[in-house]
């Protein structure tokens, strides 16, 4: 079984979901292969104000219940894509760090310490900061062709799901079982899937091992 997590890095609903994403990973690392790859927000899924930024982040933060505010600090008006984090972040798994180190620390340092990560030599900082990379070797492949096409490829991917919601989850099973949730950031639809999907793969298994394949 896998699960997909699509996500924009600068993102505040993914921030809200990183932490349920986290005790997925813990608690099906054995059972689940886990991923997450971009899906790009343009002009029309950004904030056009700080204002705006700062009534949205009031709704979500109490929505979750949470201690703390988002910080709008990040925020450059004009941008109309925020590149430079959501590609440092997927740079680094071409130096082995597919994990979520890269893009975490660079949610952190947008959404909690308000820095311009929109701005490439700042994103590469935090994120070889966190990993341990070299910030200019992590800076050009960040820059290529090849990882904005991927990224590009990987948003594409996310609106082919037609839905418009960032994080999304698709969760497929081995027997073919495919389940999309978009925008949600609670664990319990995600846990209560993976379940029933296993019971089907166990199923599917005991028929087999009782019955042999299908016949031609």
């Amino acid at each position: 079984m896998k699960i997909t997590y699509y996500l924009e890095v600068v993102s505040s609903w993914c921030h809200w979901a990183d932490p349920m994403w986290a005790g997925l990973r813990e608690r099906y690392a054995d059972r689940v292969e886990f991923r997450w790859k971009l899906a790009l927000m343009d002009a029309s899924g950004l904030p056009t104000s700080v204002e705006q930024i700062e009534w949205f982040y009031r709704r979500s933060g109490l929505m979750v219940r949470s201690p703390y505010m988002l910080s709008p600090g990040w925020f450059e008006p004009g941008l109309a894509e925020y590149l430079a984090p959501n590609l440092v972040a997927e740079a680094a798994k071409d130096f082995g760090v597919e994990d979520d180190r890269a893009r975490l620390a660079i949610t952190h340092a947008a959404l909690r310490e308000g820095r311009k990560v929109g701005r490439w030599e700042v994103s590469a900082e935090v994120a070889a900061l966190a990993t341990g990379l070299d910030a200019a070797a992590l800076l050009a492949r960040a820059r290529s062709p090849e990882v904005e096409a991927r990224a590009r490829a990987a948003t594409a991917e996310f609106h082919a799901l037609q839905v418009s919601q960032r994080p999304t989850f698709v969760i497929e099973s081995a027997i073919g079982d495919k389940a999309v949730f978009s925008g949600l950031a609670a664990a319990e639809p995600l846990i209560a899937t993976i379940e029933a999907m296993s019971r089907d793969e166990a199923g599917y298994a005991a028929h087999k091992a009782h019955f042999g394949g299908p016949p031609a």
